[in-house]
């Protein structure tokens, strides 16, 4: 593999001066399910984490970024956000709202900052891994640096 091309996420994160890992790994198109990534990356599946867009019923978009082995609990995601309910974004509407595509979506450089709310696991590691802004390749990022960049809040989604 040659040399890895810096994604836009990378490039905000460098221009930040925040530390971080770029790290690719084997995209199956046919399962772009976190476990697939996990078992790539010889991670535990706890560490990598999935950026899920969802829309409310009276705040519009936001984000959550769950554990890859949870399912965002709708109740919990929209009372958080301050919303009465809310569901996950159509597939078709992540690329118009976010600039990114299903399997390579980050809450780092998304088209507009959407409210981002990281599951409080994430605290409990050194590092956590999300996606770079594309199909394989993954960013290793600090929790913390990535709750401070994104102005993202501490829930348990």
């Amino acid at each position: 593999m040659g040399k890895i091309e810096k994604t836009n996420a990378a490039r905000l994160l460098d221009k930040a001066g925040i530390t971080y890992e770029l790290i690719p790994y084997e995209v199956d198109e046919s399962n772009l399910a976190a476990e697939h990534v996990a078992e790539q990356l010889g991670q535990n599946i706890e560490q990598v984490f999935k950026t899920l867009v969802l829309r409310g019923d009276k705040n519009g978009l936001f984000v959550c970024v769950i554990p890859g082995n949870f399912e965002v609990d709708l109740k919990v995601a929209a009372k958080i956000s301050g919303n009465k309910n809310c569901d996950l974004i159509p597939m078709k509407e992540l690329l118009p709202n976010t600039g990114y595509i299903r399997g390579g979506c980050t809450p780092i450089g998304m088209k507009k900052p959407y409210p981002t709310f990281i599951h409080e696991s994430a605290l409990l590691y050194d590092h956590i891994y999300i996606s770079a802004g594309l199909r394989g390749l993954q960013l290793r990022i600090s929790p913390q640096d990535l709750l401070d960049f994104t102005g993202a809040e501490i829930y348990p989604i």
